[in-house]
């Protein structure tokens, strides 16, 4: 092979090894430790509704959400029918959210590529960003985080090029993928209105025209309105609610009102905010200080992408600021493509940035020449390598890392000191889901008709996605959801699923149009049993028989 060719499939081997330990890491979390992240399942069991359930059609994936991880499980959830394991375990979730990462560490070592960095410190950054716990975590288990960082950091790329080619195709990909980002996750409104505005200078800079500098900024920013706008048109024509997120009772607001999980604001939140950063990241503020002084010094704008990342960061702890999200981890995640990107702007330019149509204010790119030799790239490499360590701990630390400190209860279980009472938490954590899924055996096992049981999926998502049989069960996307829960019986119905109205139970259908159905049946029906929840804030079941 020769030495073009061997450079051009690298990245074939980056993403296919990736992809491989990805999926390797969540076949065993999903399969071999029955560990599974509600978020993930919720999407899986949404794409399942809108597949397979009793009334299967496009909207039931919901619109509370961003809908591109559960759009992008669409082929293997419709195979769920003769494989109910792949949505049981969230492996349809898992084959999303496994490339999505590994085109992440793809496209940093492009970056390093392109950069001219030395081989070795592009190995080097490839495999600390790519075998960054956190990063393995998200990219094993099936959640959106993998989705959006993929796309933000190939948004950074394509700007860097675009800085020196002014190949409007640049331009275009990275708008593209800004706005591919939007639909994965609501941060990317924060990346958007950030790379617009380094768009907009930049190209005022190089061609002192206003007009060139707009039709550039809109160039980069009309996919994320266009993303924008047909998201929450068509929220609004389903729903009649242009933001579900905020307006939902099944919403984020309503999320956090119901669990109590926002911050209360002010100082405390800016310094769990800061916490959260330096666990992920600890490097971060030197690599920052070192990369600016080095740019200025050499004149160099291609850190100004970096900007991207720093917005979605910035939205992240503002958010967390005024209590608009939870205490976690995971939407800090951007801290260490960050951190990872301005190591390799400090690695000094080199090569020719090619490219098929170079614009009218292309740059030849400077050689950037510094002292010390290796000394930087030595240095980043191994502030990046030191800080991994350090992050892997604070993920089993339950004050830093709710959702993943139960990890600890999954890859070492007999280590560590920790009380018995946080031992039992976090394998009741690991054990969520357990109860559901046991329910969903035993509904399958009555042979029931369809649309035999009611129940809300706030807390029912599990069932679905566990079930083989979907059709059985009324759910609120169904289109005839509050038409057969007005008259139950009169409709079919054969038994009511109820959790009790208290936390998210306090949004559940059944709850709110029976308040008193979870304590007895609302006149509805007869108790067939109760189910207490083994998994960790889990509701109990009580499973009633609807009169005849």
């Amino acid at each position: 092979m020769t030495r073009v060719g061997l450079v051009r499939s690298r990245p074939v081997a980056v993403f296919c090894a990736f992809t491989l330990l990805y999926l390797a890491v969540g076949l065993y979390l999903s399969l071999g430790a029955n560990y599974l992240q509600g978020d993930a399942l919720s999407r899986v069991a949404d794409t399942r509704a809108a597949l397979l359930s009793r009334d299967p059609h496009l909207a039931a994936i919901g619109f509370i959400f961003t809908p591109l991880t559960a759009l992008a499980q669409l082929p293997l959830v419709s195979l769920s029918g003769w494989f109910p394991g792949l949505t049981r375990w969230s492996l349809t979730a898992v084959a999303v959210s496994a490339p999505a990462m590994a085109a992440a560490v793809t496209q940093i070592h492009a970056l390093a590529t392109e950069r001219r960095c030395p081989a070795w410190f592009t190995w080097g950054v490839t495999l600390v960003f790519g075998l960054h716990p956190m990063i393995v975590y998200y990219g094993a288990n099936g959640m959106s985080e993998a989705l959006f960082v993929f796309f933000v950091v190939w948004a950074v790329r394509r700007l860097v090029r675009w800085m020196t080619t002014d190949d409007v195709h640049d331009l275009m990909v990275a708008g593209f993928a800004l706005g591919m980002s939007y639909l994965a996750r609501y941060d990317a409104l924060a990346a958007s209105g950030a790379a617009t505005l380094v768009v907009v200078v930049v190209s005022y800079r190089r061609s002192r025209r206003t007009e060139t500098a707009i039709l550039d900024g809109v160039i980069l920013a009309a996919p994320t309105a266009l993303a924008f706008l047909v998201w929450a048109a068509t929220s609004w024509l389903v729903t009649g609610s242009a933001l579900a997120q905020f307006s939902s009772r099944y919403g984020n607001a309503a999320i956090l009102e119901q669990s109590g999980g926002g911050s209360t604001g002010g100082l405390s939140a800016l310094e769990f905010s800061a916490a959260e950063i330096v666990v992920l990241a600890p490097a971060l503020g030197v690599v920052l200080l070192v990369c600016v002084v080095l740019a200025v010094r050499r004149r160099d704008p291609e850190p100004l992408a970096a900007v991207v990342l720093v917005a979605v960061l910035g939205f992240a702890v503002f958010t967390y600021l005024r209590g608009m999200t939870f205490p976690f981890l995971r939407f800090y995640i951007s801290a260490i493509p960050l951190l990872v990107v301005l190591a390799v702007f400090c690695v000094p330019r080199g090569g020719v940035m090619t490219t098929r149509r170079p614009g009218p204010r292309a740059t030849a790119r400077t050689q950037d020449r510094l002292a010390g030799g290796r000394l930087v790239p030595v240095g980043m490499l191994l502030l990046l390598a030191a800080g991994v360590p350090f992050s892997a701990v604070a993920m089993v630390s339950p004050s830093l890392s709710q959702e993943q400190h139960a990890l600890h209860a999954v890859i070492l279980p007999e280590s560590g000191d920790r009380s018995p009472e946080l031992r039992l938490q976090q394998e009741a954590i690991v054990a969520s889901f357990d109860t559901e899924r046991r329910l969903a055996d035993y509904l399958d096992s009555l042979g029931l008709p369809d649309g035999a049981v009611i129940m809300d999926t706030v807390h029912g998502f599990p069932i679905i996605a566990s079930t083989t049989r979907p059709e059985q069960f009324v759910i609120p996307s169904d289109r005839d959801f509050v038409e057969i829960l007005n008259d139950p019986a009169a409709n079919g119905v054969q038994f009511l699923l109820t959790v009790p109205a208290e936390g998210r139970g306090t949004s559940d259908a059944l709850n709110l149009r029976y308040p008193t159905v979870h304590e007895n049946g609302a006149q509805l029906g007869s108790l067939e049993f109760e189910v207490v929840n083994s998994g960790s804030d889990r509701p109990t079941w009580r499973l009633w028989r609807v009169f005849d």
